[in-house]
C-alpha cells in the first residue's frame, strides 16, 4: 500500500503546483497590458505634428474604438484586457526635437467600455451593431474571471478533501480544472478572433507592425497547465479508488 500512496501523493502535489502556476499566470495576464502590441516604425515625427490632440482624444471619455485604435497604431500602442497604452514624448512642448524622452501613458477601459456595442464600421454608430465583435469582446472580458473562479473553487474543494482524508473530491477538483482550461482556451480564441476582425475593419498602416504580446502568451500557457492538472487530479482519484476497492475485496476474502 505505501508504494501506491506515494504515487498518488506525488501526482496530487504535481497537480497542485501546476494549478498554482496556472492561476498565477492567469492573474498576471489579466493584470498586464501586453495582450497585443503595435510597433510604429516612424512614431516620433507623427507625434510632434498632432501629438497633443492624439493624446487628448485617446484619454477622452468619448474616445470611440476608431479614435483609440488609430492612436495605438501611431504611438507604439499596447492593449490589455483592461487598459490601453500609448508612448508619447514626456515634455509638453510638442514642437521640440523628436529625440526627447518618451513616456508610456495608459487609460483603463471602464466597465461600460467593456460592454459597449461594437459597430460594423468602427467609430460610426450609424453603421449598426457588429454582434460578433461585441460578444467576442464581452467574452474575453468575462472568461478569465470564470477560469480563475473555477480554479479557486477547485482549490477549496481540494482543501476540504485533505481535511477529510478522502480522495473522492479530487475528481471534482479535476473536473473544475478541466472547465477552467476550456474557459482559458475560449478566452484565447475570442481574443485572436476579435483582433482579426478588428484589423479587417481597420487595417494596419504600412509602417506599423502588430503582434501578440507576452500577456497573451501567459494565457496560452495557462490552458495546457490547467488540463494537465485536471488529468492528474482525476487519475489519482480514480486509480486510488480502484485499488482501495481491490484491497477491501482482498481483506474480505
Amino acid at each position: 500500500g505505501a508504494m501506491m500512496d506515494n504515487r498518488f501523493a506525488t501526482a496530487l502535489v504535481i497537480a497542485c503546483v501546476l494549478s498554482l502556476i496556472s492561476t498565477i499566470y492567469m492573474a498576471a495576464s489579466i493584470g498586464t497590458d501586453f495582450w497585443y502590441e503595435y510597433h510604429t516604425l516612424s512614431p516620433a515625427e507623427n507625434i510632434s505634428e498632432a501629438g497633443r490632440s492624439i493624446w487628448e482624444e485617446f484619454v477622452s471619455k468619448d474616445a470611440d474604438e476608431k479614435t483609440y485604435t488609430d492612436a495605438l497604431f501611431r504611438c507604439n500602442g499596447t492593449v490589455g484586457l483592461w487598459r490601453r497604452c500609448i508612448t508619447v514624448p514626456k515634455n509638453s512642448h510638442w514642437y521640440s526635437p523628436p529625440e526627447t524622452d518618451m513616456t508610456t501613458n495608459c487609460i483603463s477601459f471602464s466597465l461600460s467600455d467593456q460592454f459597449v456595442e461594437k459597430y460594423i464600421e468602427p467609430g460610426n454608430h450609424n453603421s449598426g451593431t457588429d454582434l460578433n465583435r461585441t460578444y467576442l469582446w464581452r467574452l474575453q472580458f468575462l472568461l478569465p474571471f470564470v477560469s480563475i473562479g473555477l480554479m479557486c473553487f477547485g482549490a477549496l474543494i481540494g482543501l476540504c478533501a485533505c481535511a477529510c482524508r478522502s480522495l473522492y473530491p479530487a475528481i471534482a477538483t479535476g473536473v473544475l480544472h478541466f472547465l477552467a482550461g476550456l474557459c482559458t482556451l475560449g478566452l484565447v480564441g475570442c481574443y485572436v478572433a476579435g483582433i482579426e476582425l478588428l484589423h479587417r475593419k481597420l487595417p494596419l498602416p504600412e509602417d506599423v507592425r502588430g503582434e501578440f504580446g507576452w500577456s497573451f502568451c501567459l494565457a496560452c500557457v495557462s490552458a495546457p497547465l490547467q488540463f494537465m492538472a485536471a488529468a492528474l487530479f482525476i487519475w489519482a482519484a480514480r486509480t486510488n479508488r480502484k485499488e482501495f476497492t481491490l484491497l477491501k475485496a482482498y481483506r474480505v476474502a
